[in-house]
C-alpha cells in the first residue's frame, strides 16, 4: 500500500466525529495526506449512523459524490451502519470495504493495494465481541473537541438500534480520559464536549469488568481540574443518570457550563413504559427544577421522538402540553422511524406517515418558540463568547457558555478566542444585537 490523499465524511453523533478524526490521526501517522471531503483524494472513508432512516439514504448520495470527484477512489464504510447492515452497504455501487464495529479501529490493516475490487471485502465482527475499549478525541476539525469517555449501551429501548451497532456499556479508563484531556488542552483548544453513547453510565466496565469502577460524577469532578480548557461539556445524558450531586457540582464548577441536553422522547408515560425508558415524567419534570434552582441561566435542550407505535392523538397532546410548560430551553424532534429487529416495529398502533409530519412540525414549531424566550430572557446580561473558525456567508459565529449562538461579521483574528459581551436586543428576524465588552467593538447579532 502506497500512501496516498484519504477524505473522510461523518454522519450522526459526536461520537462519530471523535472517532472519525482519531482513525484520521492513524492514517496520517501511516504518511497519508488528509484533504477535504470535496477535493480528490485516493481514499474516501464514509462514518454511517443508522438512527434515523434519512441517514441510511444519504450514504448513497455521499457515496456517488466521491466517485464523482474521483472515479477510481477506494471507498471505505465503516460506523454503526456498516456494523448493523455490512451487506446491504457492500451492494451499493462503487463501496470497495466495509467495516465494522471493532474492525474500524484497524483501518489500515486491510489496505493493500487500493484498486477498486470487483467483489466489496466485508470484515464485521458479531456484536458480542465489540466488548473492548477504544478511546477516541477529535482535534482540528472544529474549536469545540469531543472527547470519547464511554461506547455501547446496556439500556434495551424498543425503538433503538445502537446496542446493535454498538455493543456492550464500556468505559474509557479515568486515566485515559485525564491524559486525552490534557493532549487537547496542550492544543490550545478552549472547549471539551464530553461523547459517548450513554455517558451517564461512565465507569462501567472500565477495565474490562461490568461493574462500574468509578460514577459519572468522579468523572466530572477529575476533569475539572484539568488545566488549560476554559469548558467542558456534557452532551446528551439520560435523566435517571443525572444525578442532584452532579448538577450541583457542576453549577459551582471551575469549567464545566450551565448545559444540559437530556432525552424525554415522550411526555407520556404510557409511551415511556412503551419504549422501555427508565424514568416517568415526573422524574424528568424534577431533574429540570434541580438544574434551573442550580443554574438559572442554564440551556436545557430535550431529545423527543414523535410518532411512536401506539401514539395517539391525546398521548401526543399530552406530550406537547408538558413540554410546553417545562422550563426547557430547545427541542431536538425525531421522528420515529421503523427499524429492522427493534421491538418497536411489531407493535401496534402504527402512527400514519402523515400524522408523524403534523405532530413532528407543531413541535418543531414549539422548540422555535423555547429558544426564542430562552434568547429573550438572556437580554442585558453579560456572556462569555467562544468564536468558531468557519466563515459562513461573511460571518463568524460562536457560543455564550449556556449555549447562546452569536454571529459577528467574519474576522479570522477571533477563531478560537473568548470575549465577553452583553446580550442586546431582538430584531425582526429574531436576531439578538449584542455589545462587546472588551477588546472588540464590533456589532453581532444572537441566531437560532
Amino acid at each position: 500500500m502506497k500512501p496516498g490523499k484519504v477524505a473522510f465524511y461523518t454522519l450522526g453523533c459526536k461520537l462519530n466525529f471523535s472517532e472519525t478524526s482519531t482513525i484520521a490521526r492513524d492514517f496520517i501517522s501511516e504518511g497519508f495526506e488528509r484533504v477535504d471531503f470535496k477535493d480528490p483524494a485516493d481514499i474516501y472513508v464514509i462514518n454511517t449512523c443508522s438512527v434515523t432512516e434519512n441517514a441510511d439514504k444519504r450514504f448513497k448520495t455521499i457515496v456517488r459524490q466521491a466517485l464523482k470527484t474521483n472515479p477510481d477512489a477506494f471507498v471505505i464504510a465503516i460506523g454503526c451502519y456498516a456494523q448493523l447492515k455490512p451487506e446491504e452497504l457492500a451492494d451499493v455501487n462503487g463501496v470497495d470495504l466495509v467495516l465494522g464495529a471493532t474492525e474500524k479501529f484497524k483501518i489500515t490493516h486491510y489496505l493493500n493495494e487500493l484498486d477498486k475490487n470487483t467483489q466489496t471485502q466485508i470484515h464485521a465482527c458479531e456484536i458480542e465481541d465489540a466488548d473492548f475499549y477504544v478511546g477516541s478525541y477529535s482535534i482540528g476539525d472544529r474549536t469545540r473537541a469531543f472527547l470519547k469517555v464511554q461506547d455501547g449501551c446496556d439500556y434495551k429501548c424498543t425503538f433503538c438500534t445502537i446496542p446493535m451497532a454498538r455493543g456492550i456499556s464500556r468505559s474509557a479508563s479515568l486515566n485515559d480520559v485525564l491524559q486525552n484531556a490534557s493532549q487537547i488542552a496542550d492544543q490550545g483548544i478552549k472547549e471539551i464536549v464530553l461523547t459517548g453513547v450513554n455517558i451517564g453510565d461512565y465507569g462501567k466496565g472500565e477495565f474490562g469488568n461490568k461493574r462500574h469502577e468509578h460514577t459519572f460524577l468522579e468523572l466530572v469532578q477529575a476533569l475539572d481540574q484539568i488545566e488549560g480548557i476554559s469548558r467542558l461539556r456534557i452532551s446528551s445524558i439520560e435523566p435517571n443518570l443525572l444525578k442532584d450531586e452532579t448538577i450541583t457540582f457542576v453549577g459551582s464548577s471551575r469549567s464545566f457550563v450551565p448545559h444540559f441536553h437530556m432525552p424525554l422522547q415522550s411526555g407520556s408515560n404510557k409511551l415511556l413504559r412503551l419504549m422501555k425508558r427508565r424514568y416517568i415524567r415526573e422524574l424528568y419534570q424534577d431533574r429540570v427544577r434541580q438544574i434551573r434552582e442550580a443554574m438559572p441561566d442554564a440551556c436545557i435542550g430535550v431529545d423527543v421522538i414523535v410518532g411512536f407505535p401506539g401514539e395517539t392523538d391525546d398521548d401526543f397532546i399530552e406530550t406537547y402540553n408538558f413540554l410546553n410548560a417545562l422550563d426547557i430551553s430547545y427541542l431536538h424532534v425525531f421522528t420515529y422511524s421503523e427499524r429492522a429487529n427493534t421491538q418497536a416495529i411489531t407493535m401496534p398502533g402504527v402512527v400514519p406517515a402523515q400524522v408523524r409530519a403534523k405532530r413532528s412540525k407543531m413541535l418543531r414549531g414549539l422548540s422555535v418558540k423555547k429558544r426564542r424566550h430562552f434568547y429573550e430572557s438572556q437580554l442585558g446580561t453579560v456572556h462569555q463568547v467562544l468564536f468558531e473558525g468557519e466563515n459562513k456567508s461573511g460571518y463568524i459565529h460562536g457560543f455564550t457558555e449556556n449555549y447562546v449562538k452569536v454571529k459577528a461579521p467574519w474576522d479570522p483574528t477571533l477563531v478560537n478566542t473568548m470575549h465577553d459581551v452583553e446580550l442586546l436586543s431582538i430584531d425582526a428576524d429574531g436576531l439578538v444585537r449584542f455589545k462587546a465588552c472588551e477588546l472588540m467593538d464590533k456589532a453581532a447579532t444572537t441566531v437560532k
